[in-house]
């Protein structure tokens, strides 16, 4: 019987070719600060899990030593099976109907100004989780009025309007990730529909004008720049206001291997060119996630809108 928490059979790279070395500059130190280790008593205490530690991500020590956790909602098993990803993939369990709750102590007790909530996808169930979402919106805003909340949401794909019961829920920023260009979907996203993602992030726009919308891509999974330069282009023809970009590290050698390092100079070329295109915010490094410093950058947006409107 094959492991209900299976990840993905084969990375993209052939085992024989040649891995390209870590560079110096996506490095980070091992997390060892007392606030660091606070922050995971908290997760623990209220059974939370977090995409910091679910999805490995190389930011864990400075964001947690600070206090700041992405929280992770409906459990630690995808439905999907992504090659980019170290979420486990198999038939997840019932919702907690205590999470809303936990989230939102939680976030009380981290004292956070700014929160980014996700999830793992979820189409076992008739709604992708969309109720959900808006009921953890709804504890967080209770109990912490001045935290601004920012979703990463799954696509909800073949949930017809579920998203709407998202969006209604008014986070303050509402984030779905493309992930990576379209020519490298069927590889690295094969469960998800390039299109049916822009359309979701154009309809969260068109439903609530004042809505900020963000998106995301990894890069050095074997794109061309001209391929992440056509992605800003429809994302700003969805009318995405804010976009991430950042390096893609391989989790295990069984996901979709690195194809190249992207270097600091070149992500700052994607930032100059994203900027020229008309996003409001851009976050561009290698050590780029989707809410790496996300309430920083939310605050830095708000005031791009308003210096716009002015």
């Amino acid at each position: 019987m094959s492991d209900p928490r299976r990840h993905p059979e084969k990375a993209h790279r052939p085992d024989s070719a040649p891995q390209p070395k870590k560079p110096d500059w996506i490095r980070v130190k091992a997390p060892t600060s007392e606030g660091y280790k606070e922050t995971r008593e908290i997760m623990r205490s209220l059974s939370l899990s977090t995409v910091c530690e679910e999805a490995g991500c190389p930011n864990i020590g400075e964001c947690w030593s600070k206090k700041h956790a992405t929280m992770m909602i409906m459990g630690e098993v995808c439905t999907r099976a992504c090659t980019f990803c170290n979420v486990a993939t198999g038939k997840p369990g019932a919702l907690n109907p205590f999470e809303p709750t936990n989230v939102a102590q939680a976030v009380k007790s981290l004292a956070l100004s700014h929160v980014v909530i996700t999830s793992v996808d979820r189409d076992d169930l008739d709604d992708g989780g969309a109720g959900h979402f808006a009921e953890t919106i709804t504890a967080v805003r209770n109990a912490s009025p001045e935290t601004t909340i920012e979703v990463l949401t799954p696509d909800f794909l073949r949930k017809r309007d579920a998203w709407k019961v998202v969006a209604d829920a008014k986070p303050d920023v509402f984030n779905h990730n493309l992930e990576t260009v379209p020519g490298l979907y069927a590889e690295v996203r094969p469960g998800a529909r390039y299109f049916e993602s822009l359309r979701l992030l154009a309809n969260v726009k068109e439903r609530d004008a004042q809505a900020f919308t963000k998106s995301g891509i990894m890069v050095g999974l074997g794109e061309k720049k001209m391929e992440v330069a056509q992605v800003m282009d429809d994302l700003r023809a969805a009318d995405v206001d804010f976009l991430t970009i950042g390096q893609y590290l391989q989790p295990t050698p069984k996901h979709h291997a690195v194809e190249a390092f992207i270097t600091p100079d070149e992500f700052r070329e994607y930032e100059t060119m994203a900027y020229g295109k008309g996003f409001l915010m851009v976050s561009a490094t290698p050590l780029t996630r989707s809410s790496y410093h996300a309430g920083e950058d939310f605050e830095r947006l708000r005031a791009a809108r308003q210096s716009k409107a002015a």
